[in-house]
């Protein structure tokens, strides 16, 4: 055997489940191989993306059910797209990237218990800046963030623990679980506001409906111009 071809062995007995692992992991050991293993390595060691070692099942679940993997080109921002897998074969990616060492489950977000004042707040706090107050995306410098209409609360939840792209991560430490539960009420909020007397416009956020304003504003002073300029004239 050449040195090549006993390197290769090895490396893919390095990213092959244990004999005891579970039929989801042996799947998707195979599926990420198909699909994974040419940008984050065999065992998730990292080529020409992220090492996947010690990111548990959170990341690979949020990925994987955003459609934000795999990556058209690498190192271009990750976004909402079709999602390529069924849900069996997301599960079994999903077992396989968390048996590649210790790292945080799936969060379980429980927006029944949350308060939507606080919530509001918090959005305002630390996530309008970028998304908007209205969680319709906006934009950043390298970035363009994303709206929510279309994130599940768990997909909320994973984003705040994980930071995808440019996005901060927010631990435990500086946004509780409990927090975190007021946060997605708001957000499943957002996506239906009750807009008692006003005028939503779609729900475009601050910059848009500003300029709808004085678009409005100055077509109607115009009009008052030419109303009252034809009366100074008819005199």
């Amino acid at each position: 055997m050449s040195r090549l071809a006993f390197f290769l062995a090895a490396l893919a007995a390095l990213a092959l489940p244990t004999a005891g692992a579970s039929g989801d992991v042996q799947q998707g050991y195979h599926l990420y191989g198909q699909y994974c293993i040419s940008c984050h390595g065999a065992g998730g060691s990292g080529v020409t993306a992220p090492s996947l070692q010690g990111v548990g099942a959170l990341a690979a679940d949020f990925y994987l059910r955003t459609g934000y993997m795999p990556l058209q080109h690498v190192g271009s921002q990750p976004r909402r797209k079709r999602v390529l897998f069924t849900e069996s074969q997301i599960r079994a990616l999903v077992a396989y990237v968390a048996s590649l060492g210790p790292g945080p489950v799936i969060p379980k977000p429980h927006p029944e218990r949350g308060s939507l004042s606080l919530g509001e707040h918090l959005f305002a706090d630390r996530c309008a800046g970028c998304h908007q107050i209205v969680a319709e995306g906006g934009y950043v410098t390298g970035a363009l963030p994303p709206p929510l209409e279309n994130a599940t609360p768990t997909q909320v939840a994973e984003a705040v623990r994980i930071g995808p792209y440019v996005m901060p991560r927010f631990s435990k430490k500086s946004l509780s679980d409990a927090q975190l539960s007021s946060i997605v009420r708001y957000v499943e909020y957002a996506k239906h506001p009750d807009d008692r007397g006003g005028w939503a416009i779609g729900h475009l956020g601050p910059i848009p409906e500003g300029l709808v304003t004085w678009l409005l504003g100055m077509t109607a002073l115009v009009a008052i111009c030419i109303v009252i300029g034809k009366r100074l004239k008819g005199e």
